[in-house]
């Protein structure tokens, strides 16, 4: 039988990281939990284990359900039925093949019915489901919606909501509106309290995504009178209390599977999450890290599907009596599309381990007072998980849209047409560089951590580390790389002027991925030169042109010639 994740070497290259261990007896309390639960593990090599066999069921379930069905998904898509979502037919069944191996609320608490398991395991489910359907990973990964239950939600809360996730009940966050989209301090929405206490909200939410979950978390104005964020808290829905009908299901380019819905919202019961006014300045923000974690492993999970039908088909078609393989500028865009696909993973595990060790740190602050090497500990990760999040959901998700592009054109003519998954894939793709904040608003988040040198006091700690002699061209090729940053940092630091920084700060930020992205796969190179080495080799290379080109955007660029608009703009907002 086939399986996605047994099929992938690099999978299980950074499932067992070095750091794994900290991270595991962090999630496991040093493994006390096997005094409670019978399937809880008693050492490391025990959890590992459990890791590798929840992840091969997935793996076994993307191969040989989820995917054989992403076709019918596509064509069929889900219907509206008297304001409620049905959808299609494949979907059904692919739910039911991962809740019935129990794959719901994989990393919620063991006393609420979930496997307690950390992100690293969730976020390669997560890349190996998007391998299998990009769509489909929006109704199953929309769980970590209860993670936020669980981090803000009362006891009572947790114990109601909890074991419903892990049986199968379906989420979904309702966060934007007609006219709030990215500017979430906009939302109107309202919610009004009863006389005994109950909230009730009325209004409309739109490009809500499987927006007819069991159980969604709605950001709503509680705050008569506000306009701001700090008038929005956050609720619970249940969709079992009604008051919530689904006005339209978006028609939309790709993930076609996957319900993006607008909500009409009228007197429907609610209850508070958290306390009032820390919607969208505490509760959404977490929420959102988590989301554009997760898109990042949905880009890689695509990237992974591009460059398996882009070799299938390079090897398999035969033009002029050989495989276009052969060809050396086909030859080029698979290299190409892998070495991205590398880069990716490498990024999103990194983070991912960086989200495992300040998150594990920040519940145990919950159960008792850390000591002050935990506290600085958690702190030191929680900043680099703040700067990979972006830095890692902006460059991976670019990275699908143009390994999707490529794929296509590896397939030539053929890639046009429906009868190859590339043609979904590409639709599907796109997406992942809009949805949870778009790449302009990652660079927004990232570019505070260029300036403050979170990315090159990071760079520095990856280049201080030994490497292969294999590696050593590509290293001095980094050095390089990274003067040119700092060089170009200080150029536009020199402008005093934060316009001319906002304008250059896609560039900036972009040349901070690929240097640590660089350092990444040499690492990965070093340890496993037979799954990275070409890739590390390729990829350098391509960073080294972009960096090279964005240096010499910005040596030449005169800030007298910034676009007339932009001052035009800042003076609209100062007057504002």
């Amino acid at each position: 039988m086939a399986n996605f994740y047994t099929d992938n070497a690099a999978l299980h290259y950074h499932l067992h990281h070095p750091l794994m261990k900290e991270i595991v007896a962090l999630r496991e309390r040093n493994y006390s939990e096997s005094k409670k639960f019978d399937y809880a593990p008693q050492d490391f090599d025990d959890a590992m284990d459990s890791y590798e066999r929840v992840l091969e069921i997935i793996g076994e379930i993307c191969a040989d359900i989820v995917a054989p069905n992403a076709k019918d998904v596509d064509a069929e898509g889900p219907h509206l039925e008297n304001g409620r979502v049905r959808y299609a037919s494949a979907t059904d069944v692919n739910m039911k093949a991962l809740v019935q191996a129990g794959l719901m609320g994989i990393t919620l608490p063991r006393q609420y019915g979930g496997l307690n398991l950390s992100q690293i395991p969730y976020t390669m489910a997560a890349d190996l489901v998007s391998r299998a359907d990009a769509s489909f990973v929006n109704v199953w990964g929309l769980q970590d919606c209860a993670e936020t239950i669980n981090e803000f939600g009362s006891e009572d809360q947790k114990q109601r909501y909890l074991p419903r996730t892990c049986a199968g009940e379906t989420l979904a966050m309702d966060l934007t509106e007609p006219d709030a989209g990215s500017d979430l301090q906009s939302v109107m929405l309202k919610a009004t309290q009863d006389a005994d206490g109950t909230w009730r909200l009325n209004g409309v939410k739109r490009f809500i995504t499987n927006g007819d979950g069991d159980i969604a978390l709605v950001l709503a104005r509680s705050e008569e009178g506000t306009r701001d964020g700090r008038g929005l808290s956050m609720f619970i829905y249940d969709k079992r209390n009604g008051g919530m009908t689904v006005r339209r299901i978006e028609d939309k380019m790709g993930i076609h599977g996957s319900p993006t819905c607008e909500l009409v919202f009228k007197n429907a019961p609610a209850e508070l999450c958290g306390e009032r006014r820390l919607g969208l300045i505490k509760y959404v923000m977490s929420l959102m890290n988590g989301a554009r974690l997760g898109i990042a492993a949905q880009s890689t999970g695509i990237s992974e599907s591009a460059y398996r039908e882009a070799l299938d088909y390079a090897r398999s078609r035969e033009q002029f009596g050989k495989p276009i393989i052969t060809f050396p500028a086909v030859a080029e865009m698979v290299a190409n599309i892998k070495a991205r696909l590398d880069a990716s993973r490498t990024i999103l595990y990194e983070c991912t381990r960086f989200v495992d060790m300040y998150k594990s740190l920040e519940a145990i602050a919950r159960e008792r007072t850390l000591t002050p090497d935990e506290r600085k500990t958690m702190k030191a990760y929680n900043r680099l998980a703040d700067a990979f999040t972006p830095l890692a959901k902006g460059m991976t998700s670019e990275f699908a849209n143009q390994n999707a592009y490529d794929c296509v054109q590896v397939h030539g003519g053929s890639g046009f047409m429906r009868d190859y998954a590339c043609e979904r894939i590409y639709r599907d793709a796109r997406i992942t560089s809009i949805y949870e904040g778009t790449t302009q608003l990652q660079v927004v988040a990232a570019i505070r951590h260029v300036t403050t040198g979170t990315y090159l006091n990071q760079i520095k700690t990856y280049a201080a580390e030994q490497f292969s002699d294999a590696v050593a061209p590509q290293r001095a090729k980094l050095e390089a790389m990274t003067a040119q940053l700092e060089q170009a940092l200080e150029q536009v630091k020199a402008v005093e002027n934060p316009d001319y920084l906002t304008f250059h700060a896609r560039r900036l930020v972009e040349m901070c991925g690929h240097i640590i992205m660089g350092y990444l796969l040499i690492h990965d190179a070093t340890a496993a030169p037979e799954l990275f080495l070409d890739s590390a080799r390729v990829y350098v290379n391509l960073g080294e042109a972009q960096v090279a080109a964005h240096a010499r955007f910005i040596a030449q660029f005169d800030p007298a010639e910034l676009p007339s608009y932009m001052d035009k703009q800042t003076a609209e907002q100062a007057e504002a």
